[in-house]
């Protein structure tokens, strides 16, 4: 079945990033992916995006849905047919919507666990907290808008961060079977984001000792991309192989 074009708001759209040594974050990858690096790191992190008015582009805007939604992320690279490609591999959805879990990877690309979210947000805070139904991912984040970034060791300032995300809006999931992964791409005419001032962050993917050794993921920035129309196109899945890529 051919999966359709899906059209959104992305109301708001939470990406808190770590610093990753890159020993660690090829072990999580399948090939034919690779660690994307900046400054000698790897670059991981969390997406904590509630999208309003979800349907497919031609369907009419009230028929839209609205739900909260999280994704685990390592940016990557690969070669395709032209030369290296950017985006990011995903080993990790979940969502607060009992349809998006049953959609994804049927109606749309996508696998999606189901999780239990908590979002408190005003316009100078925004706390978004989630624990997965099989109770193997739990993250609690809070972020304040911020007039610059601050702190980064992976980027220099707003511009050039948002320059890496925007090349890098294609993903690629994690599916059951292992063989493929389901690719989407994320594109708008209308890409802005603000800097954000991370206060709190716990997450069980990125402190659990075992996936990340202690001092190979690090807590870098965050980013905040609010009230932002985008259009979500399905990509041709890519063949993959199961399990972590040694390091060379």
């Amino acid at each position: 079945m051919r999966q359709p074009q899906l059209s959104s708001i992305v109301e708001r759209r939470l990406l808190v990033n770590y610093r990753v040594a890159p020993d660690a974050a090829v072990r999580l990858l399948p090939r034919p992916l690779r660690p994307q690096l900046v400054n000698g790191y790897a670059v991981a992190g969390i997406c904590l995006l509630r999208l309003g008015s979800v349907r497919p582009v031609w369907a009419p805007k009230a028929f839209g849905l609205r739900s909260e939604n999280a994704a685990h992320r390592i940016a990557v690279e690969w070669d395709g047919p032209e030369g290296v490609e950017t985006g990011v591999y995903i080993p990790r959805r979940d969502t607060a919507s009992r349809l998006n879990a049953w959609a994804g990877g049927r109606l749309f690309p996508g696998e999606l666990g189901r999780a239990d979210f908590e979002v408190h947000e005003t316009p100078g805070r925004m706390r978004v907290a989630l624990a997965t139904s099989d109770g193997d991912t739990r993250v609690d984040v809070t972020v304040e808008p911020s007039d610059e970034l601050r702190g980064s060791e992976l980027f220099t300032d707003l511009a050039e961060a948002s320059r890496f995300f925007q090349d890098g809006v294609k993903g690629f999931s994690a599916t059951s079977s292992g063989r493929h992964l389901d690719g989407m791409e994320l594109s708008t005419n209308a890409w802005h984001v603000e800097a954000g001032r991370v206060r709190s962050a716990a997450s069980s993917f990125f402190d659990d000792p075992d996936r990340f050794p202690p001092g190979s993921a690090t807590l870098d920035c965050a980013l905040i991309m609010r009230d932002v129309p985008a259009s979500w196109l399905p990509l041709p899945a890519m063949a993959s192989e199961r399990g972590a890529q040694l390091a060379s």
